[in-house]
């Protein structure tokens, strides 16, 4: 059976002035090229209208990736099922599927909303020299994590069975900073969603 090639190009929104290439175009994408793809979600979290999903796409006799998405109920209706979109595109942009176009689901060009991070982050990044000095001064130069937090982080990942290579994913779906740029209070953050999985791991019931 003759393979059309699913051209990325054809599919782009611009969003103040980024092009952008919608989760679903993705999956698109993948199904072009890998009809055999497998893709699993899991709900690592739900509490306090926040939702924590993981999601994990296989290709058969090629590479795979896992990618992690929150959302909660004051930023979308559907935020569960939001949250769950944002880890497959992340989990897609690790694999190369549209990695250069990456931010949010088919629900991004209409609300503005940008949700994934790995492009959003690395166009940020291009700016960070001239954006982090001021930074720095309205939050002060000394509010990194410190080595207490991160020793505390890598523990707790441990406990619930998180990779250490997953942690960036983490960061970033809860605080929206990458594990090494976590501040304090961003540190702080990740500490208590942490302690919030150790507490749902003995017994966790099913709703």
């Amino acid at each position: 059976m003759a393979q059309t090639t699913f051209d990325p190009s054809q599919h782009l929104s611009s969003i103040k002035g980024q092009e952008y290439l919608e989760v679903k175009w993705r999956l698109a994408w993948l199904r072009a090229e890998h009809p055999d793809a497998v893709i699993t979600t899991q709900l690592a979290s739900h509490e306090d209208d926040r939702a924590i999903f993981s999601a994990h796409v296989q290709i058969p006799d090629g590479g795979s990736a896992t990618g992690w998405g929150s959302e909660t109920a004051g930023s979308f209706g559907n935020y569960i099922e939001k949250a769950e979109t944002k880890a497959i595109g992340r989990a897609l942009a690790a694999l190369g599927f549209g990695t250069q176009f990456c931010m949010d689901f088919d629900d991004g060009p209409e609300t503005g909303v940008l949700a994934d991070a790995p492009v959003q982050l690395r166009r940020s990044s291009q700016n960070q020299n001239r954006q982090e000095p001021a930074a720095r001064e309205s939050r002060g130069q000394y509010d990194a994590m410190t080595e207490p937090q991160k020793r505390k982080i890598s523990a707790m990942s441990h406990n619930v069975g998180l990779p250490a290579s997953e942690i960036n994913e983490v960061a970033i779906s809860v605080t929206g900073a990458p594990f090494g740029s976590l501040t304090k209070q961003q540190a702080s953050a990740l500490i208590d969603h942490l302690t919030r999985l150790e507490s749902d791991m003995p017994g966790r019931k099913a709703s």
